[in-house]
């Protein structure tokens, strides 16, 4: 049997990066299973509960950027021992909380310690694998994500549905413990760099300069508010709408998951040679499984099935999304983590927003995968336009691909962001 590359051989600690992604997934997308027995207990309606979805998203918004800067200097690993353990005293406090008000802080201040540990977390997956390999060391973390729709999310929905909604925040923070034991044992211990090769926010913040980190941020968001604005409020959608039974909803959002981490084995395996084509085979299918659902969400054939599809289309860009935007923002990878992290959140809030309204304006639950598509569909404009901007002859001074061009009689593509990082030394000195 030949010995697997260098190129292809993850370190460990890539793995338990994305065994730690598996409970903070679980506890971010859980709530599309418990949402009717929480609002119910709560007393609020179905759109507030899903405002909890957005709280979490907001957290994730505003602590990605603010924690990855917060924590420039410390060391990375003891970082993320820190946010795990947040994280996981989040979860009690969301098991405990009496009321509404008190379960929303207690979701923010969750999504805070996520978002920074996404932030670190990706800045260390990146570092520890070569340049040609990022889409894949993201598609294990992203994976824990697709593990967390497949096992937790359903499991959430059980656990709900049979010892309370209470009991799905118990178990996230057990997950969470579990995580935080094996970034104690397995992920290295890093120095923080001094001299020259100390990181400085001013350098970091020089790659907001660059026309294709907006591109690729406002795609990443647009295409996660699509997806969003309908996951949100499926539950729902297949019982009040395809007339499924409550005890399907596990089931459904297994299929979900099971499409997930089909997706993202496809985008890791294809994104580090194919980025763009990646993104727009992705986001143009989500556009068409979220049209298609709309016009077909009265059928719990269709429900189910596209349900699956959609986790796949939409998985299959997350690879990609997160290499891009380390591509494009390379002279700063504690800050492009960040803003990746705060871009799908951007869209993770935005989506449930939007789709409350839709439904809180006697639209239906259908129309919150109408409003998907069109979501969806601008995210493709977007992405065309970022490369059309790559082939031009003067360019952006950042690399929109992450493996070397293979077309014959081309030269390797120098490393994305050297300019970037140049110029910001120079800022800086």
């Amino acid at each position: 049997m030949p010995v697997p590359s260098e190129r292809t051989r993850m370190p460990a600690a890539v793995y338990v990066l994305g065994l730690s992604v598996f409970a903070l997934g679980t506890s971010e997308f859980m709530l599309s299973g418990i949402l009717q027995p929480l609002a119910h207990d709560l007393g609020v309606s179905i759109p507030q509960a899903g405002l909890l979805v957005s709280a979490f998203a907001i957290g994730m918004v505003v602590g990605a950027p603010v924690l990855a800067a917060a924590t420039l200097r410390l060391p990375r690993r003891t970082t993320l021992i820190a946010l795990l353990a947040v994280f996981a005293l989040g979860q009690v406090a969301g098991a405990l909380a009496p009321t509404y008000g008190v379960l929303f802080v207690s979701r923010v201040v969750s999504a805070l310690a996520c978002a920074g540990f996404w932030a670190v977390g990706a800045a260390v997956a990146v570092s520890l694998v070569p340049v040609t390999a990022r889409a894949k060391a993201m598609a294990i973390m992203v994976g824990g994500l697709s593990i967390a729709n497949i096992a937790g999310v359903p499991a959430g929905a059980l656990l709900g549905q049979h010892a309370g909604w209470r009991s799905a925040f118990w178990a996230v923070a057990v997950l969470a413990v579990i995580g935080l034991v094996g970034v104690v044992f397995v992920v290295p211990r890093t120095e923080v760099p001094t001299g020259a090769e100390r990181p400085q926010l001013r350098r970091e913040l020089a790659i907001y300069k660059d026309k294709q980190v907006w591109l690729a941020l406002s795609a990443t968001a647009l295409n996660a508010a699509a997806v969003f604005s309908l996951f949100s409020y499926l539950s729902p959608l297949l019982t009040k709408t395809a007339g499924l039974a409550e005890s399907w909803v596990p089931t459904v959002l297994a299929l979900f998951g099971i499409g997930a981490l089909i997706g993202t084995y496809i985008g890791g395996r294809v994104a580090d040679a194919h980025l763009f084509p990646t993104l727009f085979a992705g986001i143009s299918a989500s556009t068409l499984v979220l049209a298609v659902l709309a016009l077909t969400a009265h059928s719990p054939v269709f429900a189910i099935g596209l349900s699956l599809m959609l986790g796949v289309t939409a998985f299959t860009t997350a690879p990609a999304l997160n290499a891009r935007m380390f591509n494009v923002a390379n002279a700063a990878p504690t800050l492009a983590g960040a803003t990746t992290t705060a871009a799908f959140n951007i869209g993770n809030t935005l989506g449930p927003w939007l789709g409350g309204l839709a439904i809180s304006a006697k639209w239906g639950y259908e129309s919150t995968a109408w409003l998907g598509a069109a979501l969806a569909a601008v995210a493709v404009a977007l992405t065309f336009v970022a490369f059309r901007l790559h082939r031009a002859p003067h360019r952006s001074r950042v690399v929109a691909v992450s493996a070397p061009s293979e077309e014959p009689g081309t030269e390797p593509i120098a490393e994305p962001g050297v300019a970037l990082a140049k110029e910001g030394a120079a800022t800086a000195s």
